[in-house]
């Protein structure tokens, strides 16, 4: 059984080093521990760190992608690597290291799919009021959309099975952490979540630079979560709130065209005409957003079983050129 620990980067070279350190070379269960570094195109000295502290494998975007990108490539070098198992943790030390064998425990004894760690978010000190709400907000949406039960829902230190990661694709490029859980409840994959520890800040968070642009990413997020999982739910309850307007409204104006007063009530007339047409277009939308869906889980599918019949092991004896990234083995060097 062999682990990849992966850590996404992004100009990490003040805090990389940290986090190297922390992480374990031996984890019950698994006969090898190796790390990946996944350098969205930092222009500090990030990858001369990764190779300094012991980086098995790097992997390499010529320009910034982004965090979801950048996680999936992660997990697709992973693949080629041969991970049984895969550990998603972040580059400034934020989780602590010593909670992976919890992480992957439940994975080891066939028990989950993926385990999420469930951070204690009261009790962290530098996350605001603000930022507290949301995680919590966010938590819930997940919930629901996934009809899964993760209290930590945006906590990026997570394990899944090679089955898990194979079947796994983000489309939002701000962040996975939301849109992966609702994959693997939607896949009815076994997941669940463990308590983890965590440590002292070392740097601001880059996904959160400032609180309304948190909040203005944090809707975004959440709205599209809902438009491209539930998009039947989505679309047909606003086509019932549009067409339920226009139905009484429409009540309204027979009410007074029975009273013979329908003649000063024309514009409630035009009001739900129009209210009543849109809410029957949008129940419209409603069906082929969901006919898109059924054929969106249909192609990732076939993905899924393209890429297990597909795989190999190629790229561990020289750099493998795929598109934008490049992966660049780093053997430890004793």
């Amino acid at each position: 059984m062999k682990l990849i620990i992966q850590i996404p980067c992004f100009n990490e070279a003040e805090t990389l080093a940290i986090a190297l350190a922390a992480l374990p070379r031996q984890v019950t269960g698994f006969d090898s521990v190796e790390w990946l570094i996944i350098d969205d195109g930092s222009q500090d000295s990030t990858v001369e760190v990764a190779k300094a502290n012991g980086a098995d494998h790097i992997v390499r975007h010529a320009r910034n992608q982004g965090l979801a990108r950048a996680f999936m490539t992660g997990l697709d070098t992973c693949l080629r690597l041969g991970a049984d198992v895969i550990v998603n943790t972040d580059a400034d030390n934020q989780y602590n290291a010593g909670d992976i064998p919890s992480l992957t425990a439940p994975i080891v004894a066939h028990r989950a799919d993926i385990v999420v760690g469930a951070r204690p978010i009261e009790a962290i000190e530098h996350f605001s009021v603000v930022k507290k709400l949301l995680q919590k907000l966010g938590s819930w949406v997940v919930r629901v959309a996934s009809k899964t039960d993760i209290p930590d829902a945006p906590s990026g230190f997570r394990a899944m099975s090679r089955t898990a990661a194979q079947r796994l694709v983000v489309f939002n490029d701000y962040t996975y952490t939301l849109e992966t859980i609702i994959q693997a409840g939607q896949k009815n994959m076994a997941i669940t979540s463990v308590l983890i520890r965590v440590n002292k800040d070392l740097r601001p968070s880059r996904l959160v630079r400032s609180i309304p642009s948190y909040i203005t990413q944090s809707i975004v997020t959440i709205a599209r979560i809902f438009i491209i999982y539930r998009p039947f739910r989505f679309f047909a309850t606003i086509g019932a709130v549009l067409f339920g307007a226009g139905f009484l409204i429409g009540l309204r104006f027979l009410f007074h065209y029975f009273n013979g007063e329908g003649g000063g009530h024309v514009q409630s007339l035009i009001l739900a005409g129009a209210l009543l047409l849109m809410g029957f277009q949008t129940f419209l939308v409603a069906f082929l957003a969901d006919l898109l869906a059924a054929n969106r889980n249909l192609i990732e599918d076939m993905r899924f079983r393209l890429r297990v019949g597909g795989e190999t092991d190629e790229g561990l004896d020289h750099p493998v050129d795929t598109g934008n990234e490049r992966s660049i083995p780093c053997r430890k060097v004793s």
